[in-house]
């Protein structure tokens, strides 16, 4: 008896069979680029001479693919690519919204910005143990964790990013630096652990880790599900790894160790991953949750604000007062967080993304100020404006614009945030807000009276003939100059920015690239 010949299987619901579309793999294109550059400058270990420039070529290179994501997800809406072409839940998804690609081309240059800095900061030493590839592998990290779409893949960003700034902290292995990375390296571990346990608490909650799916199973668990717990734990997490108050105690211990280009770097990016994330949980997957926790939020972002104003107000140190200005900028942003709404949504993104420009050029500042001063101390400092008028120049609009002053990127994001504030009735908030730029004010021109202006009473000391490194003034004009473009021409970003948080509170086009026609 002949055997029955077996119907063929019905893939269509577990597996993506139709061929992807060209433009589609730009979603993973940045983490796949930044590791195939880091296994390039691995394999090329004994040419050290040539590293600096095929990272910088590698990151001009991140910059342009993450231009051509955002075109496209401008062009097309959210855009999502699984792994192994299985259907999400089932299969890893990468998806990248409006919010995802701000943040993934802002880091890219800044990122790029790090490594024509390094040219003059990074001596041979640091190219021996590893200053280029470890800087691939963070933007690995960073760029996977902005446009994964799956909770679970972002602690193995998270992971990834941390492993590599471990390695960029030591760097050179002074004493100070091994101090800075046991404080950095502990906060940043309990982070990272409470963050893994409570992403096994929500799989355990709703069967899935797949941002969308998430989303669009919470409303109904509302009633069965901890997820004011889940929430408030994430909250917690996240906020360790922004430096929030009153876990912020390890940045300003630590972000002053480093070389001047990793302490940029980590000012520009590693804390605004922490901000991405409680943004992208809190607002798009639990928004419900979030309202609840919103006056906890906004305390703690008031506190964090001030705590940071008057901690930079304190300092008699340029790093350590930036890393106080870093926190303080973290608390600006919980505040949108906590107004939610398009106002403070896109009032705490703009913050992020203005923040990660300026916090960059200032520690950018900070290395150039201590090359042709000899010091970082604002007591040895001095006489910086006869010594290079043009560099007093671009220091003295980064103060500006990190105080939120016009006509600088930093006022357009601190208005939204206030009248966001105001809308809601939170007038102590708004109030907060204001204080905390009066505040940065005050710390900032006290600082360039002291080091720039102040006439120096010792000329012996450091001769006037130390001239500053193209490769170092390079990089800080060019992002002094955008910031000034986004704070004179701020439009086409701002409307870019209320489409990225309309498209967090109402999530219905992400979730239909990631389940298209509302299949399971």
């Amino acid at each position: 008896m002949a055997a029955s010949t077996p119907s063929p299987a019905d893939l269509s619901a577990a597996l993506v069979l139709e061929p992807v579309a060209s433009a589609d793999w730009l979603v993973i294109l940045p983490v796949a680029w930044c590791l195939a550059i880091g296994a390039l400058l691995v394999m090329l270990r004994r040419q050290i001479d040539w590293h600096p420039y095929i990272a910088v070529l590698g990151l001009a290179g991140l910059v342009l693919i993450d231009v051509l994501l955002l075109r496209h997800v401008l062009a097309s809406g959210p855009v999502t690519m699984v792994m192994g072409r299985w259907l999400p839940p089932f299969g890893i998804a990468f998806t990248v919204d409006l919010t995802g690609a701000l943040f993934a081309l802002t880091a890219s240059v800044v990122a790029l910005a790090g490594a024509i800095y390094s040219l003059a900061d990074i001596n041979d030493s640091g190219r021996r143990y590893g200053f280029y590839p470890f800087l691939m592998l963070l933007m690995a990290g960073v760029s996977g964790a902005f446009l994964t779409g799956d909770v679970f893949n972002l602690y193995v960003w998270f992971e990834v990013l941390l492993i590599s700034s471990f390695g960029l902290i030591v760097l050179g292995s002074e004493r100070e630096q091994i101090d800075g990375a046991v404080k950095y390296g502990f906060l940043n571990l309990v982070a990272t652990t409470l963050f893994l346990i409570t992403t096994g608490y929500l799989y355990a909650s709703f069967g899935t880790l797949n941002m969308a799916d998430i989303a669009r199973k919470a409303e109904g668990l509302s009633g069965t599900a901890p997820l004011m717990t889940l929430t408030a734990l994430f909250v917690l997490a996240f906020g360790m790894k922004a430096a929030a108050f009153p876990v912020n105690f390890w940045l300003p211990a630590s972000y002053h160790t480093p070389r001047v280009v990793v302490s940029a770097l980590f000012a520009g990016l590693l804390t605004k991953v922490g901000i991405y994330a409680l943004i992208r949980i809190t607002v798009m997957l639990l928004p419900l949750e979030r309202e609840q926790l919103s006056f906890v939020i906004a305390v703690a972002g008031a506190l964090t604000m001030l705590v940071g104003a008057f901690g930079a107000l304190a300092q008699s140190d340029f790093r350590r007062m930036l890393g106080y200005l870093v926190v303080s900028g973290i608390g600006s942003i919980l505040a949108g967080v906590a107004v939610g709404g398009p106002g403070g949504i896109g009032g705490a993104i703009f913050y992020a993304l203005h923040s990660m420009l300026v916090m960059t050029a200032l520690y950018f500042a900070s290395g150039v100020a201590a090359k042709l001063g000899g010091s970082f101390s604002l007591a040895s400092l001095a006489g910086l404006y006869r010594r290079h008028a043009g560099f007093a120049a671009l220091t003295l609009m980064l103060c500006f614009a990190v105080s939120g002053l016009p006509p600088f990127s930093g006022f357009w994001p601190k208005v939204m945030l206030v009248k966001a504030a105001l809308d809601i009735g939170a007038w102590w908030l708004a109030a907060a807000l204001l204080v905390t730029g009066f505040l940065t004010t005050v710390v900032t021109g006290r600082f360039f009276l002291l080091a720039y202006w102040r006439d120096r009473a010792d000329t012996t000391d450091t001769p006037h003939s130390v001239t500053i490194s193209p490769a170092a003034l390079l990089p800080l004009t060019a992002l002094t100059m955008l910031v000034l473009a986004i704070g004179l021409y701020p439009e086409l970003l701002l409307s870019t920015i209320q489409s990225a948080a309309a498209g967090l509170g109402e999530p219905s086009a992400y979730l239909n690239s990631v389940f298209p026609g509302g299949a399971p």
